[in-house]
């Protein structure tokens, strides 16, 4: 199953200063930061503000490319994680055939963005790296059945860690609690 998100923002992580683009999630509340590349963080912030460079960037010349030839992206997918890695494939239409192609994700989302071409996540990578967005929580979008019953302050106190690293915007120290999260999920039996 694939989610629906939309690029949410490209901002640095000022505990490894690297650029993350945020994808968000916004029917569940969660997001999925991914780290970019200089270049490629360029490009999509560059798009998202609506700013035309002098002299067409890579992702530009790819869409006039593709545009040249009448191809058109139907969607991109974010659809691995192996090894902090992402991985993404760019479906691409010409004429009545498709074509899967692999990409990094910051090139296929730069790419998408120009083409205005929809961005879905597999969910298993959700469930594997995404953050959620605790104002969704306090807004009730998870039955109380969800809530584990033991180590419960345990778990309040690393979701409030959470919050925090999403907040002040370092990305990879919210993925490792998000992670140990996810361990002390696992060691509950609750996923």
């Amino acid at each position: 199953m694939h989610v629906a998100v939309r690029v949410d923002r490209v901002t640095l992580d000022t505990s490894t200063n690297r650029f993350v683009v945020i994808l968000k999630d916004d029917v569940h509340g969660r997001w999925l930061p991914i780290v970019v590349g200089t270049t490629e963080a360029q490009a999509i912030a560059l798009q998202l503000e609506g700013i035309m460079p002098p002299r067409p960037l890579t992702h530009d010349l790819m869409k006039n490319l593709m545009e040249s030839i009448k191809a058109e992206i139907s969607r991109i997918v974010v659809n691995d994680l192996r090894e902090n890695t992402y991985f993404a494939a760019i479906t691409l239409q010409v004429k009545k055939n498709a074509y899967e192609i692999d990409a990094r994700p910051s090139d296929a989302i730069a790419l998408a963005l120009r083409m205005q071409a929809p961005i879905f996540v597999d969910e298993k990578v959700m469930k594997k790296a995404a953050v959620i967005d605790q104002t969704t929580i306090s807004k009730g979008a998870f039955e109380e059945s969800d809530r584990p019953f033991g180590d419960i302050d345990q778990m309040e106190e690393l979701n409030i860690k959470l919050q925090k690293a999403v907040r002040e915007e370092r990305f990879e120290e919210a993925a490792k609690i998000r992670d140990e999260i996810l361990d002390l999920k696992h060691e509950r039996h609750q996923i």
